[in-house]
């Protein structure tokens, strides 16, 4: 048996008051994949453009997450930009997040 995951994965630029990443593997789908494979196995299903960076998906390529149902599409990975409080509790958007080419027809 399995968890299926539906969600997103995206890249996000984050600041905080330690500094600033750019790009880094972000979304819903990634992070719930990779602390659920530690209690049973994960097939994820999401889509991601062809601008996806091949170590972010190396960071999904882990035991127990099955990456079948990762579609890379034409177009360009769902981004977002966040700026975090002095404190961290809050967060303020940077931006309109981009929208991605993430429809994929089902049957």
């Amino acid at each position: 048996m399995s968890i299926a995951v539906v969600g997103s994965i995206g890249l996000d630029t984050i600041q905080t008051p330690a500094g600033r990443v750019n790009d880094v593997l972000g979304g819903s789908a990634a992070y719930f994949s990779l602390a659920a494979r530690h209690f049973m196995p994960v097939s994820l299903v999401a889509v991601v453009g062809r601008d996806f960076p091949r170590d972010a998906r190396s960071l999904l390529d882990q035991p127990d997450v099955d990456l079948a149902g990762l579609e890379v599409q034409d177009g360009k990975t769902f981004r977002w930009e966040g700026v975090y409080s002095d404190d961290m509790n809050t967060r303020a958007t940077i931006g309109k997040p981009s929208r991605s080419m993430a429809w994929i027809a089902l049957p």
